[in-house]
C-alpha cells in the first residue's frame, strides 16, 4: 500500500466500553446530511474528470466470484495497471495511472503475484468471508496463509453475532487476532454493515476495530442484501475523524458493494471530502470496492474527452 514515509500505521489502544456504550446516532440527522452530500455537492467537466481520475487511483479492482479463474485474474491485473486506453490517458495529459490495488480470494493470490510483480497491493478476502461463520483456528490460518502467499493487505469479515449480541470484549479480541495475523499485511474490517440492523451499531462495531488496530474500516462484502450506503458511510467516516482526534492515528474508509456508477463513486469522494479533508482522498487512506465501476468511469472520461457516450461492451472488461 503506498503512503507517505512519515504515514503512522494504527496501533491497538485498549478498549474502552465506556466510550462504546456512550455512542449515539441520530438517524434522521445522518439521513438528512446524507441526502445533503448526496445530492446537493456536484462537479463538472475538468474537475469531474480529475475526480473520476482519483476514483480510478483509490479503487480496489475486485473479482470474487464462485467462476474465477486464473485467466480472469490475470487480466483482471493487467486492467489495473493499465485501467484507461491509451489515446484517453493522452487526451488526459496523464502519463501514468493504476488502481489502488486489486482485490482477489486467497485462490487466486498467485496468478495475481505472477502479473503484478510487486507494482501494486495485493487484496485478499479472508476470514471465511462472506459469512465468517468458522472456527478462529481456521480464520487465522486464512490469514498466514494469504499474507505467505503474497497478499500485502487482507480484507477480514467480523463476526456479526458479537455485534447484535452487544459482546464488544470478543468482537475487540476477535479483531486484535486478526491483525496480530496480518503482520505487515495491512488489514480491512468489512464490517457487514447491512446485517448489523442499526446506524448505532454501525458506530460502534467501527470504534471497537479501530481501537483494536484495523488499518482500514469497509462496510460490506458486496454479498448482503444491503450494501453500501451514504449515511453508514457518514457514520463510519464521522467514527473515523473521532478517532483520529482522539488518537492521532488515521484509519482509511472502503465502501463496497453496489458501487457501480462514476455517479456513485464522486458521491463517496464528496463524502470524504466534506467529513475528512483532502488528506483522506489518497489510496493508503480511501479505497472503493468495485467491479463494474471502472467500465462506466471509462465511458464518463470519454465523453469528457470525445463529447459521445460509448457502448459498455466498448470497453475492455477485467
Amino acid at each position: 500500500m503506498s503512503q507517505p514515509l512519515d504515514f503512522k500505521r494504527n496501533v491497538a489502544m485498549d478498549l474502552d466500553l465506556g466510550l462504546i456504550n456512550s455512542l449515539k446516532v441520530n438517524r434522521n440527522a445522518a439521513d438528512r446530511r446524507a441526502a445533503s452530500l448526496a445530492n446537493r455537492r456536484t462537479v463538472k467537466k475538468e474537475y469531474q474528470a480529475a475526480w473520476l481520475v482519483r476514483a480510478i487511483e483509490c479503487m480496489d479492482l475486485t473479482t470474487l466470484s464462485g467462476d474465477d479463474t486464473p485467466g480472469r485474474v490475470e487480466r483482471l491485473c493487467m486492467k489495473a495497471m493499465r485501467p484507461l486506453r491509451a489515446d484517453l490517458m493522452a487526451a488526459l495529459g496523464l502519463e501514468t495511472l493504476s488502481t489502488g490495488a486489486v482485490c482477489v480470494y486467497h485462490e487466486m493470490i498467485t496468478p495475481a503475484v505472477k502479473v503484478l510483480q510487486g507494482r501494486l497491493p495485493i487484496a485478499a478476502v479472508s476470514t471465511a468471508f462472506p459469512a465468517g461463520l468458522s472456527s478462529m483456528e481456521t480464520k487465522l490460518r486464512e490469514i498466514e496463509l494469504s499474507v505467505a502467499a503474497g497478499a500485502t493487505e487482507i480484507d477480514i469479515v467480523i463476526t456479526r453475532q458479537h455485534v447484535l449480541l452487544g459482546n464488544w470484549q470478543a468482537l475487540y479480541n476477535e479483531m486484535v487476532a486478526y491483525r496480530q495475523a496480518c503482520g505487515d499485511a495491512h488489514v480491512k474490517a468489512i464490517l457487514a454493515t447491512g446485517d448489523l440492523v442499526t446506524l448505532e451499531n454501525v458506530a460502534k462495531a467501527s470504534w471497537v476495530c479501530m481501537m483494536a488496530g484495523a488499518d482500514f474500516i469497509k462496510t460490506s462484502t458486496g454479498k448482503e442484501g444491503v450494501n453500501a450506503t451514504i449515511p453508514v458511510s457518514l457514520v463510519m467516516v464521522r467514527a473515523i475523524r473521532d478517532y483520529h482526534e482522539l488518537t492521532g492515528f488515521q484509519v482509511g474508509y472502503k465502501p463496497a458493494g453496489g458501487v457501480s456508477t462514476a455517479k456513485s463513486a464522486l458521491q463517496y469522494l464528496t463524502v470524504m471530502k466534506e467529513e475528512l479533508g483532502n488528506d483522506w482522498l489518497q489510496p493508503h487512506l480511501f479505497r472503493i470496492g468495485a467491479s463494474s465501476l471502472l467500465t462506466d468511469i471509462e465511458r464518463q472520461l470519454e465523453h469528457y474527452v470525445t463529447g459521445n457516450y460509448s457502448a459498455a461492451h466498448r470497453h475492455a472488461q477485467p
